[in-house]
């Protein structure tokens, strides 16, 4: 799929989580809710930092093109060690390392063990960096007729407010790990589910998506799991902009209004 829908499926199932936990009488704090929206629609642009036309390579100016460079070669080392006879032969790693479940908790605990030892930067950080990506995916249109520094400056002051608001007592901060020390540590969650969504969005799509890397399946480490051929549409088609992205942001609103309370 295309960084809008990937951004706009992003925020519809973190919204949806919102939901089912109200739904078990204990409803988010709204921060939790907000903020947990906007980093996993970021987060569900993360898994392209393997492909430069990507809307992530292309978000922090030379940062993320040099790191999406490392990232490629990263990823095709990997496939290119661990393929099997039955695997393609590729020429580079878009849609292998960086689009597996695996790879999804990795960058979600080393989020969560940074946000917890590296204090509140470290938060902000994290912050700063999904809401520059949910811009630029849920508000493209925008975000590409603007300069980058604004979408950064944006990015930055939503980043400071919001994580003056989670700082308040009872607004988050410790939400659903409420140990000492242990503040923050559920933002992992939202860039798990995030890379998760992205990687079952990519899999509805003609070449699917190696979820499941490195389980053999069909003698393939690589396999690219999705449904039956006939059930796949390509990447932009009106299959994804048509139908896809209205139902999420269907999906989204309901869950939104669910996880409020508001219905």
């Amino acid at each position: 799929m295309m960084g809008p829908a990937h951004s706009l499926s992003g925020a519809a199932a973190w919204l949806g989580v919102g939901a089912a936990v109200a739904a078990t009488g204990h409803p988010m704090p709204w921060p939790v809710l907000v903020v947990g929206t906007l980093i996993c629609a970021g987060a569900a642009l993360a898994p392209d930092l393997d492909h430069k036309s990507a809307t992530i390579s292309r978000s922090f100016g030379p940062i993320s093109r040099i790191l999406c460079e490392i990232i490629d070669k990263l990823s095709y080392a990997v496939y290119k060690a661990t393929r099997t006879k039955a695997d393609p032969r590729r020429s580079g790693g878009h849609r292998t390392l960086t689009h597996t479940a695996l790879w999804a908790l990795l960058i979600g605990a080393g989020a969560s063990v940074l946000a917890v030892t590296g204090g509140r930067w470290a938060v902000l950080g994290i912050l700063f960096v999904h809401l520059v990506l949910a811009v630029e995916g849920l508000l493209w249109r925008a975000a590409r007729t603007s300069s980058d520094v604004l979408v950064w400056l944006l990015g930055a002051t939503g980043a400071w407010i919001l994580a003056g608001e989670l700082d308040r007592p009872g607004n988050g901060a410790g939400w659903l790990l409420t140990g000492d020390g242990q503040q923050y540590l559920w933002l992992g969650l939202p860039i798990v589910l995030g890379a998760l969504v992205h990687d079952i969005g990519d899999a509805l799509t003609v070449s699917g998506c190696p979820i499941l890397w490195p389980l053999p399946i069909a003698r393939k480490r690589w396999y690219p799991l999705g449904p039956p051929k006939s059930l796949r549409f390509r990447a932009g088609s009106r299959v994804e902009t048509k139908i896809l992205m209205p139902a999420f942001l269907l999906l989204g609103g309901a869950g939104g209004l669910a996880a409020l309370n508001l219905v």
